[in-house]
């Protein structure tokens, strides 16, 4: 039974994640949980503070945001069971999405303040000379990452329209790259415009990137794309929302527990968030998270 929470917050939201957060911290104070709040200066500074909570004992961590602030969660709460709590108030919300928490905060405060847990895996990354980092849903790279980088660039236009933008400029540089993929141990050399991970099935607001990727089955879903043509990939983004790209003759599927990823020139992102450089060792780690959800939740989500 979880007596005490903490809820995590981003001070830079805006105000429809500060409504979020009053409606549900006054919900699990209704509930009878003893409610502390945080909220770092800077994502470091947050990232000490949940390690902190979590150090002195906190029932479970509340993250009140999107993916992002989910992401710097795990890497306090990683291998700890210590649970993590979710209500969505970001743009994406794949996690969240997944795991089938409801949207409205105080519908998502009850699921809390219930107590239910699963267990799931997280996708631990490793890099020469970076420290080790979690993530929940899927790591990216190839065309992916690179309409990231160039996103992340612009300073107009704001919000989603900005990733939009982005990814139209990026089409006119599409090509195949030369990736290296180890997968369990077989190498495999394949040119290749993008390679995704999927712990779980979504990522980018419920693109079905890996659908039948599993949160607790101890292996990553690989996702390549091999067609470098811009008729064809632009003909396939609207299949990923629905998970049917993956029956194309461009698309091949595979599942390990360890993959190499290997690509110079490319980076990678993991629940939407910079990691750096290939290459990268990526691994499943069975366990490795705890989350509060909704009661009765099927097991193969």
């Amino acid at each position: 039974m979880i007596e005490s929470v903490t809820v995590l917050t981003n001070p830079a939201a805006g105000p429809h994640t500060a409504r979020a957060t009053r409606s549900a911290t006054a919900r699990l104070r209704e509930r009878g949980l003893r409610v502390t709040e945080i909220a770092g200066d800077t994502p470091q500074h947050s990232l000490e503070l949940v390690r902190h909570a979590v150090a002195e004992g906190t029932g479970a961590l509340v993250a009140v945001g999107g993916d992002g602030l989910v992401w710097l969660a795990w890497q306090a709460l990683a291998q700890t069971g210590t649970p993590l709590g979710i209500v969505p108030a970001g743009t994406g919300n794949d996690l969240a999405r997944v795991l089938h928490v409801p949207s409205d905060p105080v519908a998502a405060a009850d699921v809390i303040a219930d107590g239910a847990t699963r267990t799931i895996d997280l996708g631990r990354v490793r890099a020469p000379g970076r420290p080790d980092h979690w993530f929940g849903t899927v790591l990216a790279s190839g065309f992916d990452s690179l309409v990231t980088d160039r996103a992340n660039r612009m300073r107009r236009p704001r919000g989603r329209l900005r990733y939009n933008v982005a990814m139209v400029a990026e089409l006119a540089n599409l090509r195949l790259l030369p990736y290296r993929i180890t997968l369990d141990g077989d190498d495999l050399d394949v040119a290749a415009t993008m390679v995704a991970m999927g712990n779980a099935s979504t990522y980018g607001g419920g693109m079905r990137i890996a659908p039948d990727a599993r949160l607790d089955d101890g292996l990553l879903d690989v996702v390549i794309v091999t067609s470098a043509n811009r008729t064809r990939l632009l003909r396939l983004f609207p299949t990923v929302y629905r998970g049917t790209h993956v029956d194309l003759d461009e698309v091949n599927v595979h599942r390990a527990r360890r993959v190499r990823l290997e690509c110079p020139g490319i980076s990678a992102y993991a629940d939407g968030e910079p990691l750096g450089p290939l290459p990268v060792d990526v691994e499943a780690v069975p366990g490795a998270g705890v989350v509060l959800v909704p009661g009765g939740q099927p097991p193969n989500v």
